[in-house]
C-alpha cells in the first residue's frame, strides 16, 4: 500500500475594499512600482510591496534584459534587496500587482513564477515565519498564508529535513 501525503491550500479570495489600511498601503506602493518597471519585451509590468516586520516597506520591480533570462522578476527583486539591506528582518507580507500588455491592471491576480515560488519558499524557511502573500487583480484578489502553499512539492516540503 503506498504511503499517500495529502496537502491543503487554503486561497482566500476578497475584493479590494476588504483590504486593511496596511494592506491598501502595500498595493499603491506595488501599483506604483509596476509603473517603475523595465519591461519592453514584454510589455507586462509587475510590481511588488513587501512589508517588514520592523515596518518597513521594500517594492521591487521585473527588470527585463534583451539576453534572457538575464533578467529579473519583480518578487525577487524585491525579496533579496530586502533581506541584503536588512537580513534579520522577516518578510511579513508581499503584494504582487501587474500590468498586462494594454497597460491595463489585470483582472485576475497574477501568481509567481517557479524560480520566484522557490525564493519565497526558501526565505520563509530561513526566517521560520510564513510569509502572506496577496495577489492582486481587479476583479478578485487572492491571499495565501504561506509560500508553502505556491510550491507545496517543494523538495523540502515533501522531504523534511530532520
Amino acid at each position: 500500500m503506498p504511503n499517500i501525503i495529502e496537502h491543503t491550500i487554503r486561497v482566500a479570495q476578497i475584493k479590494e475594499s476588504e483590504l486593511d489600511e496596511s494592506e491598501r498601503l502595500l498595493l499603491r506602493s506595488a501599483k506604483e512600482a509596476a509603473d517603475r518597471s523595465y519591461a519592453p519585451y514584454s510589455n507586462f509590468h509587475v510590481g511588488v510591496a513587501l512589508l517588514l516586520s520592523n515596518g518597513e516597506i521594500i517594492t521591487g520591480n521585473n527588470q527585463e534584459n534583451c539576453a534572457y533570462p538575464s533578467g529579473l522578476c519583480a518578487e525577487r527583486t524585491a525579496l533579496f534587496y530586502a533581506k541584503s539591506k536588512y537580513p534579520d528582518c522577516a518578510i511579513d507580507t508581499i503584494m504582487i500587482t501587474a500590468r498586462d500588455t494594454n497597460g491595463q491592471f489585470t483582472p485576475a491576480p497574477v501568481s509567481p513564477c517557479g524560480s520566484c515560488r522557490q525564493v519565497m519558499l526558501e526565505t520563509e524557511m530561513r526566517q521560520s515565519k510564513n510569509i502572506k502573500i496577496i495577489m492582486y487583480g481587479t476583479d478578485c484578489i487572492t491571499i495565501i498564508q504561506s509560500a508553502k502553499d505556491l510550491l507545496p512539492l517543494s523538495f523540502n516540503n515533501l522531504f523534511p529535513q530532520k
